[in-house]
Order: structure tokens, then C-alpha cells, then sequence
């Protein structure tokens, strides 16, 4: 078996310098990096990362946490309004693994611990290198203890800066705007929406971007067009069934994911309504599902590879280049939406 002293030998260097090239270390120049992994490549060399651990070396491990709707974490992915963080997350570990580095998932603290500091305290204990935390909502007591704790934190679809923190998200709003402003392109003015929970950033930005397609078009705001889901299929189907029963002059609805909009979907068919030509709908996300819906569903794409490697590129640049003593916030990352035009949307039925 390949030790690392082997490896030195074939490259030409140190043990010390293969151990720092390995390890991810950023200060070995690209042309000793390059002899370096051909030498261990040749070798069939693999470094023990535990080992490294526990002799003090740096540490290979990125925690990963998501939602806050229940403290058992992987049970949350189940849920249908968690779908589109399945592909996001697959990016995370493919990018995670590229950088050689392994994914820890810590469990949530026990009511009788659950303090931000006693999560703090699991993480450090665990050495982790950095965290990445997915969809976790404002209220989160995670979210503070990270940026006050200075550990290199990545927030996806949250808003939090620090010295060692930053975010990554979409365009929400100019998604939402772009997806509306083609309804009211096609002659549509008595759109509904069905909101996702507003104090998520995801959701009041998708919110505003419906606002100002409507200012834009000189379209009055109809409350009566107006209803609020929690990013659920079965709360979209419920707050359908309501809207239809309230509001049968709609022609269209704005739904803020697309699992919402299966919903919407459901509850527009057992009333007899067609799509698109009694009703047009749209969703927002481009999850996978939505081009095999019945019609398929005109959307917003998120680019969910950007945002899970971005995230891990991001945090790497955290990890690698720490907090100086300007103590300056790294500047987030905002990914481009595309309005993808598929059968659920067309002009509105005639009066």
C-alpha cells in the first residue's frame, strides 16, 4: 500500500508538502499541486482523512442543516413544498465531494439544550470546517450563533452576512415579476396568487416581483384575488377550492412554487375547469415534475447546480481565506431565474 512518503518521492517534494497539498491546503502553487496528485493518482494514494483529523490537521468536514419544521431533519425532505432542495443538495455533495470533503448532518439539540450556543458547541466538537445551512428560516436561532461564532457559514434561500458568513439565493423578484408580466403580455388582468409564507425571503421577494408586474401594467390590486399557503401542494389545493368558490372571474394563477401549483392544478380539475383555456396557471422553481404535469407547467427555472456548487465554492473561499480584521461581509451570490413557457399558460377565454 501507497504511503504518503511514496508520494513524496514520486513528486519530488516534502511529506509535509504533500500533506498540505492533499489537505486542500491554498498555498501550494498549482505546478506542485499538479506533480503531486499525478503522483498520488499513480500511486493509487488516498490520504486518511480521519487520521489527519485527529492529529490536528485540518479539518475535511462541512455540516450541512436544513428547514426548522421538525427537529428530525431528513424526514423533512418527504414533504412535497421540500422538493426542490432535493437537487440543490445533490449539488452540495457532488461539490462537496470534488473538494474532498465529507458531509456531517448534526441533529437538532434536545428541548432541554436547544440554545444557539449548545449548537454552536456540537459543531466545534465535531471540528467541522464550515457549515451550510438550506432554507432555514428567519427566526432560526441557528442563524446568529453561526454569524456571531465567526464559523464559515454559506445560507442558501436566508439572508444572513457576517465576517465569515454570506448567502446564496435566485432572483426571486425578478423571476415572479417576469413569469406575471407573461400573463398580463398574454391579456390576462384577473390573476390570482397564491403567496408562500411572506416572511420567508423567498416568499416576500416573489411577492414583490408580482407587485410590480401588476404596477407595472397599471393593474389595480384585487385582495379579493389574493390567498396565502405555506409553500404546500395541499395548502395551494386549498386556497383554490376557496379562490374559485369566492372569485370565479379569475383567468389565471400565480402560483409561488411549482408544487404549489399541482395543487392548483388538482383543484382547478375536479371543478371542471381546463388549463389553460379557462384557467391559466404557473408556478415558480422548474422542479423536474413540472414538465410531466398535465398540461405541463409554464414556471420559473431555478439553476439548482449553480446554487449548490456556488454555495460550496463560496464557503470554500470562507474557509480558506478567514475573517480579516476589517471583519467585511463577503458579498452574496444572486443567481439569474429563466421563465420557462410550457401548455399551462394562453390567452384568456373570451367573456
Amino acid at each position: 500500500m501507497a504511503t504518503s512518503e511514496d508520494v513524496a518521492r514520486l513528486a519530488g517534494v516534502s511529506r509535509a508538502t504533500v500533506s498540505r497539498t492533499l489537505s486542500g491546503n491554498a498555498k501550494v502553487n498549482d505546478d506542485t499541486r499538479r506533480k503531486v496528485e499525478a503522483a498520488a493518482a499513480t500511486l493509487g494514494y488516498v490520504p486518511d482523512i480521519a487520521a489527519q483529523s485527529l492529529s490536528g490537521g485540518p479539518s475535511r468536514t462541512i455540516a450541512i442543516s436544513f428547514f426548522a419544521d421538525d427537529k428530525w431533519a431528513l424526514s423533512q425532505l418527504t414533504k412535497p413544498k421540500h422538493y426542490f432542495y432535493l437537487n440543490v443538495l445533490r449539488s452540495i455533495e457532488a461539490g462537496a465531494a470534488v473538494a474532498g470533503y465529507d458531509l456531517l448532518l448534526p441533529t437538532r439539540p434536545h428541548e432541554a439544550e436547544a440554545s444557539s450556543q449548545s449548537y454552536v458547541r456540537r459543531l466545534r466538537a465535531r471540528r467541522v470546517a464550515g457549515t451550510i445551512m438550506v432554507a432555514c428560516p428567519p427566526g432560526d436561532i441557528r442563524i446568529q450563533a453561526l454569524v456571531e461564532a465567526k464559523i464559515p457559514t454559506v445560507f442558501i434561500d436566508a439572508i444572513a452576512t457576517g465576517p465569515a458568513a454570506t448567502w446564496v439565493t435566485s432572483q426571486n423578484a425578478e423571476g415572479a415579476e417576469a413569469v406575471t408580466r407573461h400573463l398580463i403580455e398574454l391579456g390576462h388582468r384577473r390573476i390570482a396568487r397564491i403567496t408562500g409564507t411572506e416572511t420567508d425571503p423567498s416568499g416576500g421577494e416573489r411577492l414583490r416581483g408580482i407587485r410590480a408586474a401588476f404596477a407595472a401594467a397599471g393593474i389595480p390590486e384585487d385582495p379579493g384575488l389574493a390567498r396565502q399557503s405555506d409553500w404546500s401542494t395541499e395548502g395551494a389545493y386549498q386556497a383554490t377550492n376557496d379562490l374559485i368558490e369566492a372569485r370565479p372571474d379569475l383567468t389565471a394563477i400565480v402560483a409561488e412554487s411549482d408544487m404549489m401549483a399541482i395543487g392548483v392544478l388538482r383543484a382547478l380539475h375536479e371543478h371542471g375547469l381546463r388549463v389553460p383555456e379557462d384557467v391559466s396557471v404557473t408556478g415558480f422553481d422548474d422542479v423536474d415534475l413540472s414538465a410531466y404535469t398535465l398540461p405541463s407547467l409554464t414556471t420559473v427555472r431555478q439553476d439548482t447546480e449553480t446554487m449548490g456548487a456556488g454555495a460550496v465554492r463560496a464557503l470554500l473561499d470562507l474557509i480558506d481565506n478567514p475573517a480579516g480584521p476589517l471583519d467585511l461581509a463577503p458579498a452574496p451570490l444572486r443567481l439569474p431565474t429563466e421563465l420557462v413557457v410550457r401548455d399551462s399558460t394562453a390567452a384568456p377565454r373570451a367573456d
